[in-house]
């Protein structure tokens, strides 16, 4: 039997249980032990999900000798410091997206993981989905032909009680880096590093984007337009146009509800792709990618690289330049 992989999660919000429901799926994982800077809150956590150990710090949980691997799910702008606390200890480490609020803290991280010579990667899960597997292998073998354009859009009008973190630019608010960050990704994933890039923004009242607009433009002609917004809700689709044909990923096409749909022609040559369906919310994918790595004693996947990472918050960072998006961190 192989061994099992002991998970900690550092933050017990919303997605840390998502996370933590999926790590049920994986044969070979065990939640062991959750941190919190509220006791009250990771006792909270623990009663959906029952853990060894409740740590009333993430320095507690940091130094738990039983534990292998830390998911991050703390807000994005927490992501530096505490990826640099696990990694000052001895902790793989899984981050949320986006992995921080800018390249040039980004490099510091993966400078530290390798210096620890400790696993490292951005939970960018859907790209460890079956959707995005299927999209890849269309695109290897030619069935969509030379691509011509990329569109994207991904927007909702957030629910009372708004969380801070949507708006403050401390926190690394915006439409951007919630939601326009899968954007970039697609793009990125289709058509590679653009050769120039446009941006414009509307606003928030607190000087975050409330809608990024977005332009990838490629010397051989090839563009992408990506849509973020916080201000209405959108279909949040995306379509990969080429030469032979259209494929477009049906609404929340980042996440496991996403289907592929086909078009070799007009919409009547409509043709859904069979993708085998995902179980859970998504979250285990990565996770299992992640144990493997562990096992094999790598400290950098193959599949989420820091070569990706770096290139999507470079990426990150000169979309919010062009758009005149500014963080405090940025200083």
């Amino acid at each position: 039997m192989e061994k099992i992989i002991r998970w900690g999660i550092l933050g017990c919000g919303h997605i840390a249980k998502k996370f933590a429901a999926d790590l049920l799926l994986i044969n070979d994982a065990k939640l062991v032990a959750v941190g919190s800077r509220s006791i009250d809150k990771a006792k909270a956590f623990a009663e959906a999900f029952p853990v060894e150990h409740l740590h009333d710090s993430y320095e507690a949980l940091v130094n738990n000798p039983e534990v292998d691997v830390i998911y991050i799910a703390t807000p994005h702008s927490l992501h530096f410091e505490h990826t640099l606390l696990c990694l000052d200890h001895g902790k793989a480490v899984l981050c949320e997206k986006p992995f921080a609020l800018n390249s040039r803290q980004s490099r510091v991280m993966i400078d530290k993981a390798r210096e620890k010579k400790v696993f490292l990667m951005e939970a960018l899960w859907s790209k460890f989905l079956p959707q995005y597997s299927t999209l890849q292998a269309l695109l290897k073998d030619g069935k969509l032909g030379t691509i011509k354009s990329v569109l994207v859009n991904f927007g909702f009008r957030p629910l009372p009680p708004i969380s801070p973190r949507l708006y403050d630019p401390a926190l690394g608010g915006g439409s951007i880096m919630d939601i326009g960050i899968y954007n970039a990704f697609l793009a990125l994933s289709v058509l590679g590093k653009p050769d120039s890039i446009e941006a414009t923004m509307t606003p928030a009242a607190t000087g975050v984007d409330e809608q990024c607009a977005v332009l990838f433009k490629y010397k051989d002609g090839a563009v992408a337009q990506l849509f973020s917004t916080f201000a209405t809700d959108l279909a949040t689709e995306a379509d990969i146009c080429g030469s032979a044909g259209r494929l477009r990923l049906t609404t929340r096409f980042f996440d496991t509800a996403a289907r592929l749909e086909w078009y070799p022609g007009r919409l009547d040559t409509r043709e859904v792709i069979e993708v085998s369906k995902a179980e859970g919310f998504g979250y285990h994918y990565e996770a299992r990618h992640v144990n493997d790595c562990l096992r094999k004693g790598l400290t950098e996947s193959p599949v989420m690289s820091f070569v990706d990472t770096l290139l999507l918050m470079d990426v990150l960072d000169k979309i919010r330049n062009a758009a005149g998006i500014h963080y405090p961190a940025d200083k």
